[in-house]
């Protein structure tokens, strides 16, 4: 049974999470904490696997908190944060400073239909309990050009066919898809930031990602990257340079008008797997479009979604599959899935991706 600290300034909080944590039968709250100086006196004193924490708290706030934690006592956190503009940025700055993933609270700081999110609530934090955070910090480290290895593996470490040794058409216009989830500010942060200004190509992400928070990722990504980084728009087509993240709350498709392509938002259809958006959709709406070289990418999370998608993707045209390697995933959910279908053509940690998008553009 894996140990948490729940910290919240509201005890009205701190009970409800603690309730549902509790009731999952995987997970024991050791202690609970009101503020961020609580926090960090309790991590060093019960030793929790996991900690929740609130962004917005007195005395310490939850960004001051998670960076002395980080910084002092590095532990796997879940923060929880409102669904304001102000909450989604200081969200996204905890993810760049460590937390491992978040939830948005319904209704405000104080929630009282926190319910909602209940199975959210205890899937995350198991996850987040079973993170090693010496390999996140390491794998989020700066690293020097001339340590990158840039060879293409199998799971078992053996070379696989690179796109010149194949069918690949250099010629054919590409298109290029992303799928990540938990861990995945971090890795697209990684990722996009490496892609050139001449991209030949537009990039459509899919990142599980509530309503509220995909916009004020794609601007913080778009400030840290050479091509351009946006919110996908219904109906807009797609540019070369350009990476689009989906909308939280909408599936996103890409589909043909007339020679162009162009993003289709829809709220209709379900969530599948769980997540809206969801990867596989992404993933079936490109394998009808044949006339595209794909280059198709899954990242770090939890779950399977993206490996039905990629299948179908394999079934028809030309398509180029890299999945993150376990040794750099937060998670090694997805990727796991997607190479198990044997259909993945290049294992890379989160430093190379990049550098193999690249290649499979020539």
């Amino acid at each position: 049974m894996k140990k948490v600290l729940v910290v919240d300034d509201s005890a009205f909080m701190r009970k409800l999470i603690s309730d549902f944590l509790t009731a999952s039968k995987q997970l024991e709250v050791i202690g609970i904490a009101r503020n961020g100086e609580d926090a960090i006196s309790k991590i060093n004193k019960l030793r929790p696997d996991v900690v929740t924490l609130d962004v917005e708290m007195p005395r310490m706030n939850g960004i001051e908190a998670l960076r002395r934690i980080m910084g002092e006592c590095p532990v796997p956190v879940v923060m929880l944060s409102s669904t304001t503009r102000e909450g989604a940025e200081e969200t996204f700055k905890a993810m760049e400073l460590g937390a491992v993933d978040f939830i948005a609270k319904p209704s405000g700081t104080i929630s009282l239909d926190l319910h909602k999110v209940q199975d959210e609530i205890v899937e995350k934090v198991v996850a987040a309990s079973k993170v090693n955070m010496t390999k996140m910090t390491k794998t989020y480290g700066k690293r020097k050009r001339s340590e990158l290895k840039g060879s293409s593996r199998q799971a078992n470490g053996t070379e696989l066919t690179t796109a010149s040794e194949s069918n690949w058409s250099m010629n054919s216009p590409k298109i290029i898809l992303i799928g990540t989830s938990t861990g995945g500010p971090r890795a697209l942060q990684q990722v996009l930031t490496e892609l050139p200004p001449n991209l030949d190509a537009p990039v459509v992400v899919v990142q599980h990602m509530p309503p509220g928070f995909t916009r004020s990722l794609a601007n913080r990504l778009d400030g840290q990257s050479v091509i351009k980084v946006k919110e996908a728009e219904h109906e807009e087509i797609l540019q070369k340079g350009t990476a689009y993240i989906a909308p939280g709350g909408f599936h996103t498709k890409v589909v043909e008008f007339g020679s162009q392509l162009s993003i289709h938002l829809s709220k209709e259809e379900a969530p599948r797997n769980g997540h809206r958006p969801s990867v596989d959709i992404l993933f079936e709406s490109v394998s009808l479009i044949l006339d595209y070289g794909k280059i198709a990418v899954i990242m770090t999370g939890m779950g399977s979604d993206g490996s039905e998608g990629l299948i179908k993707l394999k079934e028809r045209g030309e398509v180029r599959a890299i999945a993150e390697s376990e040794e750099s995933c937060i998670v090694f959910g997805m990727p796991k899935s997607a190479i198990a279908t044997n259909l993945v053509d290049s294992v890379e940690t989160i430093g190379d991706i990049s550098q193999t998008i690249m290649k499979y553009m020539l």
